[in-house]
C-alpha cells in the first residue's frame, strides 16, 4: 500500500524512536557490572604479588596478571569506621566531622549523599550483605543498598535480568581478630616470617606473625571463592573486578597509625578486555604507579557507571574515559581510636611522608585495650619495660616529636626520621605547605578536641560539617596558625600563649595550653596562669594545665582539680582518662580511689584505661 507523504514521515519518525529506544537500550545494557572486593586489616606487606614472603596470595596475584596493579594505593583514615566514612560519602572523614573512632555524628544528609544511593538512581542494582560501619549518625548504615544482607552472599544473584550491578564483598578473614588468641595451633613456619623493623626479634612475636599469615591466606582463598561464583554465573567477562584492603595492618603499629604500613594497601583491578579502552595501562599483567587515595575510590565507580556526581565528592577520578590529572598528594588523618586519643596528619607523595603530630605528648603505643589482645603486643610492651628494645624497637612507646618525616622508598617501616636533615628540608617544606592549604580546603575539623567541638555544634545546633564552615564559629586559620605555634617548643613563643589563655576563644586557649605543655620547664614562669587555668570553663584546659603544674613539682592543687573532674563529671571523660594515665604516678592515688568507690573497670571497648592501670600497678 502506497502511503501519503505525511504518513511516510510519521513512520519514519516512529522508526527512528524506535533505534533510539533500542540504542539506548544496547547502551545501558554495556554498562559495566562491577564487583568491589574488599579485604580487612591486611597491607601490601601481607600480599605475595607486591612481595610480602609471609603470606601466600595466589588468588589475588592471578588477578593482578589478568588486571593492573597499582603500587601507590594509600588509605586516608588507617582504621575501619573512619575509611568507611570516607568511602561512603566520597568525603574526607575531617571535612564533615566523622573522623573520630566509632563517633557517628551527624551530617546533613540532604546534602550529602552516598554513592550508592546514585548508582541506584542510575538504574544499578547495588548490594553489600557484609561490612558496612559508615561512623555516621542520622541514617542506618544498610539503608543505602538494595541488597544488604541475608542468606545470598553475592548480591548480584538477585538484581533484575539484565540490569547492571555494583557488588561489594567484604572478607574478614583477615581482621585484626584473627591474631588474637592463642599460638598453640600455628602451622606456618614462625621462623620463615619477615618482622617489620620495629619489631623486637622474640618468639611470640614470630608465631603472631605466622598466626596472621594464615589468616591472610584464608581470606585470599575466599576472593578465589568470589571470582568462582562470578565466572560460575557467566559475568566474569562483563564485570570490572577491584580488589583492595580497607587499610594496612595488622601487627601493631601498623592499623590506626599513618606509617606505610598503616595505609599503603593493595589495589590490583581486572577489566575485561572487551571494556578494553578503559584500560589504565598498556596491557593487563602490569603495574600502574598513579597516586590513589581511598577519597578517590566512590567518585570513580560513580564515574565508569555513568552516574551523577554531585560536587560534595573530594576525590580524583583516576579510572576510565573520565579520568582526571593525578593528584600531587595524598592526605591522611588519626584522632581517637577506641579510647585512647590522637591527632595526626599525613601529606605524602609516593615516596616521601611528611607526619605533622597535634598531641606529640602522647605515645604512639600507649595501651590500646583492642590492640592489646594479640600476643604480640603485650610482649613487645614487656620487652621495653625490661628495658631491653633500642632506639628502633623502643620508640612506639615514647612521647613523640612534632613533625616526622620518611624517605618510604628506603625506609618502608618510618623508623628513621629525617625531619632535621638539611637535604630534604625543600621538600619537608613543599608538604608542610601542602598539608595547610589541604585542611584550608577541607575545612580540617580536627584543630579542636572532639569533645570541644561536639559542644560547639550542639549549642549552635548545627553539625559539625556546618559549624567547621562558619569562620565565626570555627576560625581555622587561626587555629593552624596557633597549632603550629604551640608545636614549634620555642621559648620565644612564651608571652604570646600567655596572651592567648585570655581569649574568650577555648580553642585559643586550648592551643596556648597545649604550647604551654610542650615547653617543658620553659613553662615555669606561667605559673600564676596555670593556676587560673585550673578554673577555666574547658575543661580541656584545666586537664593540661593540671598536667602542667604536676609536672613542676605543684601537686596538691593540680590534683584536687583532677579530683573535682573525675568524681563532680566532666566535659571529656575519654581526654581525663587519657590524661591522668600520661601523667602517670602521681595521679594514679585518683584512679585507684575511683575503683575503690565502684567507679566502672569496663571501657566501650574492654578493659578501661583506669582498670589498665589498676592491672599494671597490681592493686
Amino acid at each position: 500500500m502506497q502511503l501519503d507523504p505525511s504518513s511516510r514521515l510519521a513512520a519514519i519518525a516512529l522508526a527512528l524512536v524506535i533505534f533510539f529506544f533500542q540504542l539506548g537500550g544496547f547502551a545501558q545494557k554495556k554498562r559495566p557490572n562491577i564487583l568491589w572486593i574488599t579485604s580487612e586489616d591486611n597491607g601490601i606487606s601481607w600480599v605475595s604479588c607486591y612481595g610480602g614472603t609471609n603470606a601466600y596470595t595466589p588468588a589475588i596475584d592471578q588477578l593482578a596478571e589478568e588486571g593492573f596493579r597499582y603500587t601507590n594505593c594509600f588509605d586516608n583514615a588507617a582504621v575501619c569506621a573512619p575509611t568507611r566514612s570516607v568511602w561512603i560519602t566520597g568525603m574526607y572523614g575531617i571535612s564533615n566531622g566523622t573522623q573520630p573512632m566509632r563517633s557517628r555524628n551527624l551530617i546533613p544528609h540532604d546534602r550529602i549523599k552516598y554513592y550508592p544511593d546514585l548508582l541506584r538512581e542510575a538504574g544499578y542494582h547495588t548490594s553489600n550483605p557484609g561490612k558496612t560501619d559508615y561512623n555516621i549518625g542520622g541514617r542506618e548504615d544498610k539503608d543505602c543498598w538494595d541488597y544488604n544482607g541475608g542468606e545470598e552472599p553475592y548480591g548480584w544473584r538477585l538484581r533484575k535480568s539484565g540490569q547492571p550491578f555494583f557488588a561489594v564483598v567484604n572478607i574478614g578473614d583477615s581482621h585484626e581478630s584473627r591474631a588474637h588468641g592463642s599460638l598453640e595451633e600455628v602451622k606456618k613456619d614462625p621462623a620463615k616470617m619477615k618482622l617489620h623493623a620495629y619489631h623486637p626479634d622474640l618468639p611470640v612475636i614470630r608465631e603472631n606473625y605466622a598466626k596472621y599469615a594464615e589468616a591472610v591466606e584464608r581470606m585470599d582463598a575466599k576472593v578465589q571463592q568470589t571470582i568462582d561464583a562470578l565466572k560460575a554465573d557467566g559475568l566474569y567477562e562483563d564485570t570490572i573486578i577491584i580488589y583492595n584492603s580497607d587499610h594496612g595492618g595488622v601487627m601493631a603499629r601498623s592499623k590506626r597509625f599513618l606509617y606505610s604500613s598503616g595505609v599503603h594497601c593493595p589495589l590490583v583491578i581486572r577489566i575485561p578486555e572487551k571494556m578494553k579502552h578503559l584500560y589504565p595501562g598498556s596491557r593487563p599483567g602490569t603495574t600502574v604507579d598513579r597516586l590513589v587515595s581511598f577519597v578517590d575510590m566512590p567518585k570513580t565507580w560513580l564515574s565508569l557507571a555513568g552516574a551523577e556526581i554531585p560536587n560534595t565528592f573530594q576525590g580524583d577520578v583516576f579510572l576510565g574515559d573520565d579520568t582526571e590529572p593525578e593528584p600531587e598528594y595524598h592526605l591522611g588523618f588519626r584522632e581517637r581510636a577506641d579510647e585512647r586519643l590522637d591527632n595526626v596528619r599525613l601529606m605524602r607523595t609516593s615516596r616521601y611522608s611528611y607526619h605533622k603530630n597535634y598531641y606529640p605528648f602522647a605515645p604512639a603505643g600507649h595501651h590500646l585495650a583492642y590492640l592489646w589482645k594479640a600476643e604480640l603486643t603485650p610482649a613487645w610492651e614487656q620487652h621495653h619495660r625490661d628495658g631491653k628494645t633500642n632506639a628502633i624497637t623502643g620508640r612506639f612507646f615514647e612521647p613523640r616529636v612534632s613533625e616526622e618525616f620518611y624517605d618510604n622508598q628506603s625506609d618502608f617501616d618510618n623508623v628513621h626520621n629525617l625531619i632535621d636533615v638539611p637535604l630534604h628540608q625543600e621538600r619537608i617544606a613543599e608538604l608542610r605547605a601542602a598539608l595547610r592549604a589541604k585542611q584550608l580546603e577541607l575545612r580540617d575539623s580536627g584543630l579542636l578536641p572532639e569533645k570541644m567541638r561536639e559542644r560547639r555544634a550542639v549549642k549552635n545546633n548545627l553539625t559539625i560539617y556546618e559549624v567547621v564552615r562558619d569562620d565565626n564559629l570555627y576560625p581555622l586559620e587561626s587555629y593552624i596558625d596557633a597549632a603550629d605555634l604551640a608545636l614549634e617548643r620555642d621559648q620565644s613563643n612564651l608571652k604570646t600563649f600567655i596572651k592567648w589563655m585570655s581569649s574568650d576563644d577555648e580553642g585559643m586557649r586550648w592551643w596556648a595550653i597545649v604550647g604551654l605543655r610542650l615547653l617543658d620547664e620553659g613553662a615555669r614562669r606561667t605559673n600564676g596562669v596555670l593556676k587560673r587555668a585550673l578554673m577555666d570553663e574547658s575543661h580541656e584546659v584545666r586537664m593540661m594545665a593540671a598536667w602542667i603544674l604536676i609536672d613542676l613539682g605543684q601537686h596538691d592543687q593540680a590534683l584536687a582539680t583532677l579530683d573535682e573532674l573525675v568524681f563532680e563529671g566532666t566535659q571529656n571523660e575519654p581526654m581525663l582518662h587519657n590524661v591522668i594515665d600520661w601523667i602517670g604516678e602521681p595521679a594514679f592515688p585518683l584512679v585507684k580511689k575511683y575503683l575503690d568507690n565502684g567507679g566502672s573497670s569496663e571501657g566501650r571497648y574492654g578493659i578501661s584505661i583506669f582498670a589498665r592501670i589498676a592491672q599494671v600497678e597490681g592493686w
